[in-house]
C-alpha cells in the first residue's frame, strides 16, 4: 500500500472515531485499540524517512502521538486536549487552518 493512501484512510478512520468520542457514541477504549491497530499496520508499511510526506499526515501523526500520550479519555475530561484535537480534525476537514504547535513525524518501525 502506498503512504499516501494509508495516511488519507486512517485520517478518515481516525476522524470518524474521535468524533464518535465526542459524541458519546463509542467508548474512547475503541479508539485507544484503533490507535494500537494503526500502529501495527504501519509496521508492515516500507518506511525510510521519520519526515512525513505532507502537512495531513504531519497533522495525523500529531494526533496519534498526543492521544497516546495523553489517553483517549482526556478527549472527554480535559477542554485544552479537546480543542486542540478539533483543531486538528478542521484542518483535516479543511475547515481551518495548520494547528500551532504540530508536531507530528512518522514512527520508524
Amino acid at each position: 500500500m502506498v503512504i499516501e493512501q494509508f495516511i488519507n484512510e486512517k485520517i478518515a478512520q481516525i476522524t470518524a472515531y474521535i468524533s464518535a468520542v465526542f459524541d458519546n457514541t463509542i467508548h474512547y477504549i475503541e479508539l485507544d485499540s484503533f490507535i494500537i491497530d494503526t500502529m501495527e499496520e504501519w509496521t508492515l508499511c516500507k518506511i525510510e524517512s521519520e519526515i512525513p510526506g505532507s502537512t495531513r499526515e504531519r497533522v495525523f501523526w500529531h494526533v496519534i502521538h498526543e492521544i497516546q500520550l495523553h489517553g483517549s479519555s482526556s478527549l472527554n475530561s480535559d477542554l485544552f486536549f479537546k480543542v486542540e484535537i478539533n483543531t486538528c480534525l478542521d484542518f483535516f476537514n479543511g475547515e481551518g487552518s495548520y494547528p500551532i504547535d504540530c508536531i507530528g513525524w512518522r514512527p520508524i518501525p
